[in-house]
């Protein structure tokens, strides 16, 4: 089957304008994967619940979002990207209005949830979509934005929770964090119909035992995690991983020896997509286990509200604002793969100097000093996820771009999961062993911790786009 076009050929003079659309439908999606990081103490304190509430109102989000993610980017090979995007802004939108409106906390965890599977039927969309509407050098320019949104997505989304719910407009506190999304995804389906109607050029048959076995062994490996102390995980949630380990080693061998694979096989013969697998699992942990960090030290380390703790993060979003418009518009094209490098560098220089905050800031005292660092992280994370997106993808075939698109959004949430589990309890363990010092001791830890994660993903991101084949 070719690729379907519904849109006739000088209609692509609107593909800019489409390109908002599908960056505002990413950044709509991804905002709310942690824009009640800030806010989830208020909404405990007028739903009530029990406290494992709180981490559930972030994570019910997350877990099905990570889960069907892959399933997500074939459906959309099959039925239409276009057609899938809308369905899943839609859907996105009534489950946003459903949590504004939720009265009780387990109501506003199932729509969270709800929220979490239209979001997996959007994000791998937009890769698909943006190659059928560009070309040459507009292409790894379309794609080069990707990052830049995803990132300042997953920054500015604990900012406009603390904003909103402090703001408390016409009395909604919390709830106008989901009510945002209203007006945003109204101008999403207003630019939809420019989107060209794009599927996979040879219809793939939808692998329904290889989609149980990547749901079931995703979500067991993420499940035990969510909330959970990385460095005393009871038995039962190691048995959990352990199965969704196994889990996922079945799903590769079903891959390799099904007629009709979820995955394209083509993939994983690529060594230079495998090494963009393991650079975003590694640098979203960093980027999302850091803001979860901050954002933690800032309330029970520095006893600031919910207000100082968000507009806390301008910085690091104003720094990765910056730094992606630089590098997309000029310094992917001139240098190359050799920015990724660089904007490496300075994250990992951020990350220093916060931890030199951490250690000359008194105890229960708000660390100013920590903000410069805040900015050197997001200048160098601005750098880095241009350059990334655009290689990552830049060898790949038509036919591999739904599969591409899934695995890799759903190895981004894995790697946020892991960073926000791992980076949180490291920070959670060691502030509460007592003392007044106890607190930035912990965040110090945190950010040695994530100085290891981005060694890991430099090493791997040097193999990122290479074009050779096994």
């Amino acid at each position: 089957m070719t690729t379907e076009r519904v849109l006739p050929a000088e209609a692509y003079r609107w593909r800019w304008p489409a390109l908002a659309a599908l960056l505002l439908g990413e950044a709509m999606n991804l905002l709310d994967a942690t824009v009640v990081q800030v806010a989830a103490p208020a909404v405990h304190a007028d739903l009530g619940g029990s406290v494992s509430d709180v981490q559930w109102f972030g994570t019910a989000y997350t877990l099905p979002f990570a889960v069907l993610l892959i399933t997500g980017g074939r459906l959309g090979d099959l039925a239409g990207r276009r057609r899938l995007f809308v369905l899943g802004v839609v859907a996105f939108t009534a489950a946003s209005v459903a949590c504004a409106l939720a009265p009780s906390a387990g109501l506003l965890i199932g729509f969270r949830a709800v929220q979490g599977a239209a979001a997996a039927l959007v994000i791998p969309q937009t890769i698909g979509l943006i190659k059928a509407m560009f070309s040459g050098e507009e292409t790894a320019k379309a794609l080069g934005s990707i990052g830049p949104v995803m990132g300042l997505a997953a920054v500015c989304g604990p900012v406009l929770g603390g904003v909103l719910t402090h703001a408390d407009l016409f009395g909604s506190s919390w709830r106008a964090a989901f009510l945002v999304n209203v007006p945003v995804s109204a101008v999403v389906l207003a630019l939809a119909p420019l989107l060209p109607e794009d599927r996979a050029p040879i219809r793939p048959a939808f692998d329904w035992p290889g989609t149980a076995l990547a749901a079931a062994g995703t979500g067991l490996v993420v499940y035990p995690l969510i909330g959970a102390d990385v460095t005393q995980l009871p038995m039962q949630r190691w048995v959990l991983l352990l199965a969704g380990l196994l889990a996922l080693a079945v799903f590769a061998r079903h891959q390799r020896r099904s007629a009709r694979p979820l995955l394209e096989p083509s993939l994983f013969t690529h060594r230079g997509f495998l090494a963009a697998l393991v650079t975003s699992t590694a640098f979203f942990a960093v980027t999302n286990g850091m803001t979860t960090v901050v954002v933690l030290q800032l309330q029970l380390g520095a006893h600031t509200g919910v207000l100082a703790a968000g507009l806390s993060l301008i910085p690091w979003s104003a720094g990765l604002a910056i730094a992606s418009w630089l590098a997309g518009a000029r310094l992917v094209r001139r240098y190359g793969r050799r920015v990724m490098p660089y904007g490496l560098g300075v994250l990992l220089t951020g990350l220093l100097a916060a931890v030199a905050a951490y250690r000359t800031t008194a105890p229960g005292h708000y660390p100013a000093a920590l903000l410069p660092g805040l900015a050197l992280i997001g200048l160098g994370a601005g750098l880095f996820t241009p350059a990334f997106f655009t290689l990552a993808l830049h060898p790949l075939r038509p036919q591999e771009i739904g599969s591409a698109a899934g695995l890799l959004n759903a190895v981004q949430q894995l790697g946020a999961t892991l960073g926000v589990a791992v980076l949180g309890s490291v920070y959670l363990a060691g502030a509460g062993t007592g003392g007044p010092g106890a607190a930035p001791h912990a965040a110090q830890a945190a950010c040695w911790v994530a100085t290891a994660l981005v060694a890991v993903c430099a090493a791997a991101s040097s193999r990122v786009g290479a074009p050779d084949r096994r």
